[in-house]
């Protein structure tokens, strides 16, 4: 396959056999079929990222009118926990050169989330900078807009995860390191914006997951991936400012970071969150907003919810 585009943005052409796809990405590829036409071939894909507990999927590219299924062995995938491959598969996409601006050179603002799976009250949590996410059933853009107290966290979210926290290493046992919230992190509109996301250790010895971060509202350039904690006076000199992908969904993979860079340009109020559905419900997201006062007026759809019920 000859992978052109990624969440339906031009990348530099380059051929793979085999492409790693997260929730909520997308890709599109072209392939020539220019096989010997009396045979069929197998297509195959596989869980990745977790030991798969179910069999290969399999499909068959056919040349026509052939019927029988293809003589040879199904491909063998990558294995499962293979990081490396994934890794390197993630640093060849980038973005066709002429096909999107460089990204701005210095971002105005730097937030670092620490993602790390917990304990609170009993149940097994995602947190960000210690805080697991709750939905609140007030829309964000209309408590902007209207100025409805308590429909999420007064107090701004933290910039910065833990100092020296250790991202190979189960969360403490037994010590109340997480709560519940509804942070929203406000930006300056217009300023440009630089997000990294620290992946660690879950609540099992020697296990880190693999999380597709998606933003609603925006794309947003992909600087660079690291393994270890990140480190801004080491890292940030890594980044590609030539020629990074622009996306709406990246992979942050065990035990590393993924830097993203981009502009607050839309008014309003973007979920920000893994695309692993359940990671999202168990706390793995916040909300990220900008311009929201330069919104004229907001749907009648969208209200009638939490705290607006009463109040149109």
């Amino acid at each position: 396959m000859t992978l052109m585009q990624a969440d339906a943005r031009y990348v530099e052409p380059y051929t793979a056999d085999n492409l790693d796809t997260y929730s909520g990405q997308t890709y599109d590829v072209l392939f020539t079929a220019n096989q010997d036409a009396s045979k069929n071939y197998w297509m195959a894909v596989n869980v990745r990222g977790r030991k798969p507990a179910t069999p290969t999927g399999l499909g068959v590219l056919q040349y026509l009118p052939n019927p029988d299924l293809p003589s040879t062995p199904a491909p063998v995938n990558p294995l499962w926990n293979d990081t490396a491959t994934s890794i390197a598969h993630a640093k060849l996409i980038l973005a066709k050169i002429g096909s999107e601006p460089a990204p701005p050179k210095k971002s105005s603002r730097t937030v670092v989330i620490l993602t790390t799976q917990n304990m609170i009250d009993g149940h097994i949590k995602w947190a960000l900078n210690n805080i697991s996410y709750i939905h609140r059933p007030t829309p964000v853009l209309a408590a902007f807009k209207y100025n409805l107290n308590g429909a999420f966290d007064s107090s701004p979210p933290p910039n910065f995860p833990v100092m020296n926290y250790d991202v190979f290493s189960p969360p403490p046992k037994n010590s109340v390191n997480a709560t519940y919230g509804s942070p929203v992190y406000i930006f300056k509109e217009n300023s440009v914006v630089d997000v990294i996301i620290q992946n660690a250790n879950t609540l099992t010895a020697n296990n880190s997951e693999y999380h597709p971060w998606h933003f609603h509202g925006h794309d947003f350039w992909v600087l660079g991936y690291g393994t270890g904690s990140y480190n801004s006076k080491v890292d940030a000199a890594t980044f590609n400012l030539v020629n990074p992908p622009v996306r709406n969904t990246v992979a942050v993979f065990p035990y590393g970071w993924v830097a993203i860079r981009y502009v607050a340009d839309n008014p309003g109020a973007w979920p920000f969150h893994c695309h692993v559905q359940s990671h999202f419900t168990m706390g793995m997201g916040t909300v990220f907003a900008e311009g929201v006062h330069d919104i004229p007026t907001l749907p009648t759809e969208t209200l009638g919810c939490g705290l607006t019920k009463h109040k149109f």
